[in-house]
């Protein structure tokens, strides 16, 4: 997980860490921990953040360069 890229992401976006909280459902205190490496996202933390910050699960992972989001399906909650 690149954890630079969700800073700088969140950073482009002119949200707070406490604004993410709001999107994502994760705590303040936990997403602060995330950024620093401190701590994990699980696979749905990841797709929610992915979601907040319009990008790919794939861009927050290094695997691409894309920040543009895939397409999405309907049926994707």
């Amino acid at each position: 997980m690149k954890l630079s890229r969700i800073r700088e992401l969140r950073k482009e976006r002119g949200y707070t860490q406490v604004k993410m909280q709001m999107l994502t459902g994760i705590d303040q205190s936990a997403y602060s921990k995330i950024e620093r490496g401190e701590r994990y996202l699980s696979f749905e933390q990841c797709k929610r953040v992915a979601q907040a910050l319009h990008t790919s699960m794939d861009y927050l992972a290094g695997l691409t360069d894309e920040k543009k989001p895939y397409p999405r399906s309907n049926r994707a909650e």
